[in-house]
């Protein structure tokens, strides 16, 4: 019996050390630099033209009782999604931001506030994939009720592929850089001991104002696309002899 256990527990422990073995030789090697470390923070850019217009847009009604206004702000929404049906927008593309009845006081006296009726509010999001359709169609709303427009914002659909070309910029700008460096104190770059990316940026939504809406009775609004910049920031590690 006493010779099992001891057979059991030289097995176990010829077991534990194989694992240690094994998982030892899986750790990565920590790379030894043999040269002069360089540190290099580089940004690289894509610059690419905005392809999607989202603009919030909202019918505004009044009426002495909330009832009425609700129904007439229904009876205008009803116009809109016609319109949008229309101007060929897609389901996907159209979504209730906010549906708000607020009761309206007069408090220019001093007694008590005097009930001047109701305000019902229904406001949409709005996305437009041909941006140069979307000023017709925003004359379109207007002319169905709509009565209450924010944007437009001008984004980019799909910008992975614009912040991977930023990404190959920024890995293009450290070499370029590193190879400055190296040549000015005399050494050459053998290679690169590390990257990090320090993170990407997608643009900051642009909103248009006055100078991007134009607008006069003879001819629809007008929207200009512009261009919109993407960045990507990385670290790398070159070793320099």
């Amino acid at each position: 019996m006493m010779r099992n256990m001891v057979f059991a527990l030289a097995v176990a422990c010829s077991t534990m050390s194989i694992a240690s073995a094994a998982g030892a030789q899986l750790a990565t090697p920590v790379p030894v630099l043999e040269g002069t470390r360089l540190d290099i923070v580089a940004t690289g850019e894509s610059r690419q033209v905005p392809d999607i217009a989202v603009i919030n847009a909202g019918v505004v009604t009044e009426a002495p009782s909330a009832s009425a206004a609700l129904a007439d702000n229904n009876r205008r929404m009803q116009a809109v999604f016609r319109a949008l049906d229309a101007a060929g927008i897609e389901e996907r593309d159209i979504q209730t931001a906010s549906i708000n009845l607020n009761a309206r006081y007069d408090y220019s006296e001093r007694s008590e506030p005097r009930l001047l009726g109701y305000t019902a509010s229904n406001q949409l999001t709005v996305r437009f994939r041909e941006i140069a359709r979307a000023g017709a169609i925003i004359d379109a709303l207007v002319a169905q009720g709509v009565n209450q427009i924010n944007g437009p914002s001008l984004q980019i659909d799909a910008p992975e592929a614009a912040l991977d070309e930023a990404r190959r910029d920024a890995i293009a700008k450290a070499r370029q850089r590193a190879e400055l460096y190296a040549v000015a104190a005399g050494m050459r770059v053998v290679r690169i001991v590390a990257i990090s990316e320090a993170g990407a940026d997608r643009p900051p939504i642009a909103m248009a104002g006055r100078a991007m809406l134009e607008a006069d009775q003879s001819a629809s609004l007008q929207i200009a696309a512009g261009e919109q910049r993407l960045t990507a920031n990385v670290s790398v590690t070159f070793e320099l002899q």
